[in-house]
């Protein structure tokens, strides 16, 4: 994945505006653009095209950006930066206090936009998928598991993986490359009453493939090993 290649959206009813930034963005390399105009439509491109970074403005035809912000973040937590002509503070540290990634102010310079918006990639995205430095990192693929914070960290946000979830994966990621058989699994997992968990495994199996996997229906990472257990793919392995 490139810096260049996120996809933005921009919300914004000034269509004078919106035509100024999108040609700002295209001069700096990013190609991938959209436009709504109000907040309407912006939820439903947003839902339809799952940008990677959202400039939105705070006074819209239908709605304010603020209530907008709160319906975005239900959905994903791709990062958000207002762009308003409204320069009151109260206005900024509200913006901000809702989680906002960052928040300036109509008029601006391009390049001002331009290095606030690389800064906000690079701090959300791309530091997730350099080669981990520290221990108790896992990475597969464009997806970061910490394990000291039982994280799935991707491009679409973070989620959360349960206590048995989290001991499973460290069981596979011990012995990456190689069958763990269902008994060992189990008694990683359950220990000394691991017996008659098979079927409670493949469920939990199957929702951290939900969390791990960009297809969980077509598993790159965990692999089934029919009539023996399964294993964790390397990370260096040529796909079939």
């Amino acid at each position: 994945m490139n810096l260049y290649d996120c996809k933005i959206l921009l919300i914004d009813d000034n269509k004078e505006l919106t035509s100024m930034i999108c040609g700002i963005l295209k001069k700096n390399g990013f190609d991938t653009v959209y436009t709504a105009g109000d907040c309407s439509s912006g939820m439903e491109v947003f839902l339809r095209e799952q940008p990677q970074l959202v400039i939105l403005d705070i006074m819209l035809p239908d709605g304010d950006g603020f209530t907008l912000f709160r319906r975005l973040r239900e959905q994903s937590q791709a990062p958000i930066l207002f762009l308003s002509a409204k320069d009151e503070d109260n206005d900024r540290l509200f913006g901000l206090g809702l989680g906002a990634d960052d928040y300036i102010t109509k008029p601006f310079l391009p390049q001002e936009l331009i290095l606030r918006i690389q800064a906000i990639l690079k701090r959300v995205y791309f530091s997730y998928f350099q080669p981990p430095s520290e221990e108790g990192t896992l990475i597969l693929g464009n997806r970061r598991v910490l394990f000291e914070n039982a994280q799935v960290i991707s491009s679409g946000g973070t989620i959360s993986l349960t206590a048995k979830e989290l001991l499973l994966l460290k069981k596979l990621n011990r012995d990456r490359g190689k069958i763990v058989t269902f008994d060992a699994i189990c008694q990683a997992v359950w220990e000394d009453s691991y017996y008659g968990y098979e079927n409670t495994l493949m469920v939990h199996i199957r929702h951290l493939r939900e969390k791990i996997e960009e297809d969980p229906s077509h598993p790159v990472w965990i692999q089934t090993v029919r009539g023996l257990g399964y294993r964790l793919k390397k990370e260096d392995e040529t796909q079939a």
